[in-house]
């Protein structure tokens, strides 16, 4: 199973989130968004533990099965659908969100969020 978390997700499992956890352990591959890595990074400098949680980072993103999802020009075109989609439905989502669920939706993969306003977007299936 082809898994992508987003910043939610990340945040859950390293609080040892069981319902977390347990679809990770299932992955056979999972993405993280470039943009998922700019709201951590960001979260990092915020905080007084920025060299810590950049390592756990590393180490997390340095395992076999994690690959980073680029922003292409093909997530732009998922974004735009999907932005539109919820423009016209009168439920709009964070945009860093969009992309998040484009980039997902780009490279076929699940969404592991903890967010349930992804639930919005038709066609992205959302865990847990």
């Amino acid at each position: 199973m082809k898994i992508a978390i987003d910043t939610s997700a990340y945040s859950a499992m390293g609080r040892g989130d069981k319902s977390v956890l347990s679809v990770i352990e299932t992955a056979t591959t999972l993405g993280i968004c470039a943009v998922v890595l700019g709201e951590l990074y960001t979260g990092f400098r915020s905080g007084s533990h920025e060299p810590v949680n950049r390592g756990l980072l590393k180490r997390f993103l340095d395992k076999p099965s994690v690959k980073v999802l680029p922003v292409t020009g093909e997530t732009a075109l998922h974004y735009a659908e999907i932005d539109a989609y919820l423009r016209r439905k009168g439920r709009p989502i964070p945009r860093n969100d969009i992309w998040i669920a484009a980039s997902a939706m780009e490279h076929g993969m699940q969404l592991l969020t903890k967010d349930s306003h992804f639930a919005e977007i038709p066609l992205l299936v959302s865990r847990p």
